[in-house]
């Protein structure tokens, strides 16, 4: 192998036109690709590759999308990629971090009017998930938000609910009704028999205390199930 080939390849050794640092301040951060934004948080390349080569590989690798390298864990990442350390890592877990909590417009929600309301505030937390977490609005009789809490987390498939701890913090919160919400990072928006068959488990327990559920949420990527916009509530 010749020397030049083990030489790392840095931003700084490219030319001009293909420096993302020196194009951002030129032309704005939105002129900036994928694959350049992500060279600016990896910073430093490897011998032979440049950060940008790195990071053209690692999208390659999560076919150019960038919500598939969100369901990354910083661990695989590491794992991963040669020339890409923890450090580097959680660089780039904390960007992706950074736009999903933007893409909320909030960190509240002060009401909810309609299922995209749900939609629009769960969203960030669960849509790029790759195991699957059940989360509940709790609301009071105007329908403002009293909480938004993380019930249980489970594996890809499946994650287990018991309908009495909802019963219990909705009397905790001294809530009026709760809207249930979960994600399936399969991405298949068509509710399951599991989900048809807690939906009315969780329906009847909060029955038995004058406690409403006027909605239950699956989100993907792809976007949302309402039960309620399907008049199967």
């Amino acid at each position: 192998m010749g020397r030049a080939e083990n030489i790392t390849r840095r931003i700084a050794d490219l030319s001009d036109d293909e420096r993302p640092r020196e194009k951002a301040l030129a032309n704005g951060i939105r002129s900036l690709s994928d694959a350049e934004l992500l060279a600016l948080l990896i910073g430093g390349g490897v011998p032979g590759k440049s950060a940008i080569d790195l990071a053209r590989e690692i999208l390659d690798s999560c076919n150019n999308s960038i919500n598939n390298l969100a369901r990354l864990s910083i661990q695989a990442i590491s794992r991963r990629f040669v020339g890409i350390g923890p450090a580097k890592a959680t660089t780039i877990a904390a960007a992706i971090e950074l736009g999903s909590r933007r893409k909320s417009g909030h960190e509240k929600i002060s009401s909810v009017r309609s299922s995209a309301d749900v939609y629009e505030y769960m969203r960030p937390k669960l849509e790029n998930l790759p195991h699957e977490e059940f989360w509940c609005l709790f609301l009071r009789r105007n329908n403002s938000v009293i909480c938004a809490e993380l019930i249980s987390s489970g594996g890809s498939a499946a994650t287990y609910v018991e309908p009495k701890m909802i019963v219990k913090k909705a009397l905790d919160n001294m809530a009026a009704s709760v809207i249930l919400v979960h994600n399936h990072p399969s991405g298949n928006l068509k509710p399951s028999a599991q989900d048809d068959a807690l939906t009315k488990k969780i329906q009847q327990a909060c029955a038995l205390l004058d406690i409403f559920v006027p909605d239950h949420l699956i989100i993907t990527a792809a976007g949302f199930y309402s039960y309620a916009d399907e008049s199967r509530l």
